[in-house]
């Protein structure tokens, strides 16, 4: 294998952008013997004419227009890999803050594209409820967060559309029970939706779990204690969701972005990894709410 040299690609492009080698070399800040001597060397490397030197300027050979825009592209990754890595546009910490249920399966692959692409970049990651994100993003304390809510805020992007569902043990019973025993983390954005919903349809139940860990939560519901709300997609691995049309539907939520404008550069390229990263989500998430 014989390996192109990006200096000589760049004369080359240099060459076929000014027209002449004369004004390329002034371009490039390079003579214009170095730049003709770039340009034959590439020419001997692939044995092929790139240029037409038969005419008073300088135009391309069909093997140079087809080599042009290869080059191109090689010279703009070489410049793009190069700024990524040194240029402190690209060096910094983003905090990152989204809530539990959330994290999975889309933080984890985010998080690896940005310490693959971003070395320079530190990603620190903190996980909590929407209420709370959103009271940390107003003081400043995070760049940007993720929330599930009925509607995005002022400032806010909807990413998503998810069902929230009842969950409750592989197999159990818990969702039988009347009154229903429901489980509720006391912070969870959920339990207003559920209460009020339960309420307005007259639907006996009562409160067998009230605790700040959600990971009581989950070992009660777990154990068949009790059933909980949970976005569709998103439930813990030792949760079932509870058949469709038993309880009283829970609607929709929408997992929403919110971004500081303080460092707009350096938050960019996360920002649109998230979007596509949930975006991959849509199908399967549009096909179950049907």
């Amino acid at each position: 294998m014989r390996n192109l040299d990006i200096t000589t690609l760049r004369s080359f492009v240099a060459v076929a952008d000014a027209g002449g080698v004369t004004r390329a070399a002034g371009f490039l800040n390079l003579t214009q013997s170095a730049v003709s001597m770039q340009l034959k060397r590439l020419e001997e490397m692939l044995d092929l004419a790139l240029l037409d030197r038969s005419g008073r300027g300088v135009s391309l050979t069909p093997a140079g227009e087809q080599l042009l825009a290869y080059a191109r592209r090689m010279v703009e990754l070489n410049d793009e890999i190069y700024a990524r890595l040194t240029m402190q546009d690209w060096e910094g910490e983003i905090v990152l803050g989204v809530p539990h249920d959330v994290v999975y399966p889309v933080i984890p692959r985010v998080m690896k594209k940005m310490q693959r692409d971003f070395p320079r970049v530190r990603l620190q990651l903190l996980s909590s409820y929407t209420a709370e994100l959103k009271s940390l993003f107003a003081r400043g304390a995070v760049d940007v967060i993720l929330t599930t809510e009925a509607e995005p805020a002022e400032g806010g992007e909807s990413l998503l559309d998810v069902p929230l569902r009842w969950y409750g043990a592989p197999g159990g019973t818990a969702w039988k029970s009347r009154p229903l025993r429901i489980a509720f983390s006391r912070r969870c954005g959920f339990r207003p939706v559920a209460v009020s919903l339960m309420e307005r349809e007259g639907f006996e139940w009562e409160l067998a779990v009230d605790s700040e860990s959600d990971r009581t939560i989950e070992v009660s519901v777990s154990a068949d204690l009790a059933v909980t709300p949970v976005l569709e997609g998103h439930a813990p691995a030792h949760f079932e969701m509870v058949p469709p049309g038993v309880l009283p539907e829970l609607g929709m939520q929408k997992v929403c972005l919110y971004a500081s404008g303080a460092r707009p550069r350096i938050l960019e390229p996360l920002l649109e990894m998230l979007r596509c990263e949930f975006q991959t989500l849509r199908p399967r998430t549009d096909i179950a709410a049907q």
